[in-house]
Parts: structure tokens; C-alpha cells; sequence
């Protein structure tokens, strides 16, 4: 394919830079800022979209990623897992461009690579999702926590003001169906950071809008996104621990699974250790250390799947040393 040609499919492919504006997806804005903040989140995640969508091999897209600043580089490897994943999805694609990326450079970021192609899922015909790959049946269920945040994202009136779940969710991965909304709900709980600015007395009042029973899965994924993206300083993150109430654990765990994300792709900056030191108690290194223990080497179960079990292996071992 010539440059012509790619630059052409990336045009077409690629949304609009408007689309990450908080002012057109109508989130709060909580100050300059944080407003700031999340939409050099969005454009970073863009921008790594574009560079996969355009990229003559896997190697020219690492090579435009290695320069993105280090504390957004995560969300460049998400948009571009996104964009491999599509490109898979596509009619007459090699369908190998995922697993190609996981098997080099996305290695390292394997997890946030896992909600890229949930980003996908989301905007390719249901009918391609077989072509998406998802190897690792630990981790898959990471692309429906980035269906999740993807639709609270940029469907907010329905997923988050309405609180929709879809009842028959076509998901190929496997594994029990019962956990499918659950994982959604995670990445719901992400993106209730961004749609609620940062305001950590407004994440916590958006969760506790929702039903009791899926409140659990949104406080583990609005933990997961104050560790990893930021926005908010130690006396708001506090508050917003104290907010979880009996899901502090849910919190602590998801601020562990973010720091696992920063160490392991050697994404780690201040604003990290400042929220796991609130939120969980721990260094992100500790925190990192805590979760690869814990990680689990046997099959799903019929009801829970494996990677439920660690998220409660990691927040079990948090109330048990009392780090949350």
C-alpha cells in the first residue's frame, strides 16, 4: 500500500479530534486544568489510533509511539491497539495485526493493549468480532472493560445518566457469561473519571446513582483511572476513598491494577505513587508486586473467571495488611 493510500485509510478511519473536546462530549469540567489534562488524554489516544491505522509495518507505528511524552504513552499503545484491531476487523485484512503488535512492542503494555481492542468492539460491525484476537484468557476480559469505557465515553446519556446494560452482549471470548456486564461495568467505572472531570465528590455521586449491585465494578474502575490518568490531588483522593465507603477494597484494588499497567510498560510518573500511596497504601512497585503474586495460573471456574479471582486476590490482600 502506498503512503497516498495509508494516509487516505487513516482519514477515513480516524475519528475526529472534536470527539475528545470535554465541551462537545459535555462532561464536567472541573477546572482548566483537568480539562487540560483529558483532552491531551483524548488527542494522545487519537494520535496512536492514527499512527497504527497509517503505519506501513508495526515498526513505524513504535517508532512514532517511543515519542510520546511518558505520561500519556499508555494511551497512545490503547489507540493504537485500537486501530490494529480494526484494521483486523476489516473485509480482506490479515486479521494479524493485534497479535502481531502483542507478540513485539505491545508486550509491554499488554494491558492497556487489551482495552484497545475493547475500543474496537465498539465500532466495528458485531459480526467481526471473531476476527479480533484476544489470546491471552486472562486478560480478554480487558477488551470489554474498554467496550465499557468506550461507550460511557461517547454514549453517556444511556450508559452512565440511564444506566444501560446490554442483556445479550455478543461477546466471543468465552468463559461465563454471567461476568460479560460485569467487566463492562469496570470500564464504565474508567471513564466515570472523565465524564465526571476528575471531581472525585462527582465520580463518587455518579456511582452511587447506579444500582447497588454493579456498584462494586465502578469503584474498582474509577480507582483504576485516578491512578492511571491523574487529575486530582491527595486531599481529593482521599475524599474519594472515604466516598467508597464498603468499596474501599474495590478502590484499592483497582489503583494496584493501574500501577501493574505503569510498571510494567516503565510508564511511571508522580501523580502514580501519589494515588497509590493514598488509595492502596503502597509504592506503585509494591503495588505492582503485589498483583504478579497474586496472579493466577489456573483455568476460569464456571461462575467467576479467573481474572475475577485475582482482582479479589489483590483486594483481599489489601484489607488483610490494611493498606485501604
Amino acid at each position: 500500500m502506498t503512503s497516498h493510500a495509508r494516509a487516505l485509510r487513516r482519514r477515513i478511519l480516524t475519528p475526529n479530534l472534536s470527539e475528545t473536546k470535554v465541551e462537545v462530549r459535555g462532561f464536567h469540567a472541573k477546572n482548566a486544568a483537568a480539562r487540560e489534562l483529558l483532552e491531551t488524554i483524548g488527542e494522545t489516544f487519537l494520535a496512536g489510533y492514527a499512527f497504527a491505522v497509517e503505519a506501513k509495518g508495526h515498526e513505524d507505528a513504535v517508532r512514532r509511539l517511543a515519542g510520546i511524552p511518558t505520561r500519556f504513552r499508555g494511551f497512545a499503545y490503547e489507540g493504537a491497539a485500537m486501530g490494529f484491531a480494526v484494521l483486523d476487523a476489516l473485509p480482506f485484512g490479515r486479521s494479524t495485526n493485534v497479535s502481531r503488535f502483542l507478540a513485539g512492542a505491545g508486550a509491554q503494555h499488554v494491558y492497556m493493549a487489551y482495552v484497545g481492542v475493547g475500543w474496537a468492539m465498539a465500532r466495528v460491525p458485531r459480526f467481526r468480532f471473531r476476527r479480533l484476537a484476544m489470546p491471552d484468557p486472562l486478560l480478554r476480559w480487558l477488551a470489554l472493560d474498554g467496550y465499557g469505557f468506550h461507550q460511557a465515553y461517547f454514549k453517556t446519556d444511556q450508559y452512565v445518566r440511564a444506566a444501560y446494560q446490554d442483556p445479550a452482549f455478543p461477546w466471543p471470548g468465552g468463559g461465563p457469561r454471567s461476568y460479560v456486564n460485569r467487566a463492562i461495568d469496570q470500564g464504565i467505572g474508567r471513564a466515570l473519571w472523565f465524564v465526571c472531570g476528575t471531581a472525585a465528590e462527582r465520580v463518587a455521586d455518579t456511582i452511587n446513582g447506579f444500582p447497588e449491585h454493579r456498584r462494586a465494578d465502578l469503584w474498582s474502575g474509577a480507582g483504576l483511572a485516578a491512578t492511571y490518568a491523574g487529575g486530582a490531588d491527595e486531599d481529593e483522593l482521599r475524599s474519594f476513598l472515604r466516598r467508597a465507603g464498603r468499596y474501599r477494597a474495590q478502590v484499592a484494588q483497582g489503583s494496584a491494577f493501574a500501577a501493574a499497567a505503569r510498571v510494567r510498560a516503565g510508564l511511571v510518573v508522580p501523580h502514580v505513587g501519589a494515588a497509590t500511596t493514598v488509595l492502596c497504601g503502597l509504592t506503585p512497585a509494591e503495588a505492582a508486586a503485589l498483583t504478579d503474586e497474586r496472579r493466577p495460573e489456573g483455568p476460569d471456574g464456571e461462575q467467576l473467571p479467573a481474572y475475577e479471582l485475582w482482582r479479589q486476590r489483590v483486594a483481599n490482600d489489601l484489607v488483610a495488611i490494611g493498606r485501604n
